[in-house]
């Protein structure tokens, strides 16, 4: 087993380079840059009119020749793609993402300033799906037809029908707007600073169940039905009818054999979620007005701020990857068939 992480382990590497060198290529490729959106700034502030000169992707320009030059060379745009790419690399190496041509700050520092909202959301989000729909799956493949069965089938899989900005959007119409029961956004209040411990808690807990609603809504849905289908089949393997033929308690029959095994499609997907934990979704948090991560790399690409989209790319990337191993040894820890040898894996 050692061997085979290892080698997952090394594989991240050619992977890595492979998905960042895609995107910085695109980076480079696509018009609108970061050059372009400061020429357009200038032209409609009409900054420096009489130093002038052509550009291709503006059809005129408020700088020099020597500006635009200067501009090319500070973001990087004056040398090849490979060469870039490798001097970023290099930087990568180093933990420096470079600065963001947007707010002129490190790109670390921005990405770390949004990290603890996308954190707390992220984990639980995943807490509550994986904390719920496990033993609501197994409930429902017990009382299989039952009114209580047709009855959450029907809210869960108009849950998972509806998208989930929808969902964010009548919740903040209905409890926030209407009512008034919860906030209308954000992460915290203003007055936040000035409360006690415990009030500060209870702050951010109430502006933190809409959203958490909204987040969770439809992987709710998916892993639910996914736990009882899964339960379900192993209730009708012949090694669970034996077991309770041979005089097995049902319920030591499903908690002893069946549930174990229904774990392994949730397993199989469980690291996969850790890159959700920064993602998130921009459009709940641009409803909610939550600056997380995702919003953060919905804005950076409308605003061109290349350095913190590759900054996002960095992390998320890296952590997919080791989400793809964590998901082998989830599978591993709970299917015993699964053997790591110094071969291929196997079952």
């Amino acid at each position: 087993m050692t061997s085979y992480f290892i080698r997952r382990l090394l594989l991240i590497i050619p992977t890595f380079i492979g998905v960042t060198i895609l995107v910085f290529t695109l980076t480079r490729l696509v018009p609108g840059g970061p050059i372009e959106r400061m020429l357009s700034e200038a032209a409609l502030a009409g900054a420096d009119e009489t130093a002038t000169t052509s550009y291709d992707s503006q059809g005129g320009s408020t700088l020099s020749d020597a500006q635009l030059e200067d501009l090319k060379a500070y973001y990087g745009f004056d040398k090849p793609v490979v060469v870039s790419y490798f001097e970023w690399l290099g930087k990568v190496l180093v933990l420096d993402l470079g600065r963001s041509t947007r707010y002129s700050d490190p790109v670390w520092n921005t990405i770390t300033d949004r990290l603890p909202v996308s954190i707390f959301y992220g984990v639980w989000a995943l807490i509550l799906t994986y904390g719920v729909c496990i033993p609501l799956g197994i409930y429902k493949a017990i009382r299989h037809k039952t009114a209580f069965d047709n009855l959450t089938s029907a809210l869960v899989f108009a849950g998972y029908a509806i998208p989930n900005y929808v969902v964010a959007l009548l919740l903040l119409t209905i409890f926030s707007a209407n009512l008034e029961w919860f906030p209308l956004g954000g992460f915290v209040s203003d007055d936040f600073d000035e409360l006690s411990g415990f009030e500060k808690i209870g702050d951010v807990s109430i502006h933190a169940v809409l959203p958490l609603i909204a987040y969770t809504l439809g992987g709710f849905a998916f892993y639910t039905i996914l736990m009882k289908n899964s339960l379900m089949d192993n209730l009708a393997a012949e090694y669970v009818r034996t077991a309770v033929a041979k005089g097995m308690d049902f319920r030591r029959a499903i908690f002893g054999h069946a549930f174990r095994n229904s774990l392994i499609p949730i397993a199989t997907g469980f690291g996969n979620n850790i890159s959700l934990i920064l993602t998130g979704s921009f459009l709940i948090e641009t409803i909610f007005n939550i600056d997380g991560i995702g919003l953060l790399g919905f804005e950076s690409l409308v605003e061109r701020d290349y350095p913190v989209v590759m900054g996002i790319l960095v992390v998320s990337s890296i952590l997919f990857l080791i989400g793809n191993i964590l998901s082998d040894i989830c599978v591993a820890l709970v299917d015993p068939r699964v053997k790591f040898g110094s071969g291929d894996a196997g079952q």
